[in-house]
């Protein structure tokens, strides 16, 4: 099982709130260095140590491991939800579009 894109789920959520390695850092008491070696998948996280980045983060486990969760399609699909949600009627249809395209096209 490939477990990289934990580390790159962590990092996009990190950066997402504008934070730097250090700050994530300060907040769970880890190191800079091991915050790096965690978000590019030199390293997997204690359990303790997952939930001290997911609380620092503010983030739900299944955000971060939809990659690597038999179910993470669902979860993806909820967040794409949530983004669709705040497009126009207009904008919503085009992404429809493209979908039933990509859809066809597979």
């Amino acid at each position: 099982m490939n477990f990289e894109s934990i580390g790159r789920n962590i990092r996009k959520f990190r950066l997402e709130q504008h934070l730097r390695q250090g700050d994530l850092a300060q907040r769970t008491g880890l190191t800079t260095n091991y915050i790096g070696m965690i978000e590019r998948g030199e390293k997997l996280p204690s359990l303790e140590t997952f939930i001290d980045i997911l609380n620092a983060l503010d983030l739900s486990a299944d955000l971060v491991l939809s990659d690597v969760l038999l179910q993470g399609h669902i979860v993806k699909a909820s967040t794409l939800h949530e983004q669709l949600s705040g497009l126009t009627e207009h904008d919503k249809a085009l992404v429809y579009t493209i979908i039933d395209t990509l859809i066809r096209h597979f």
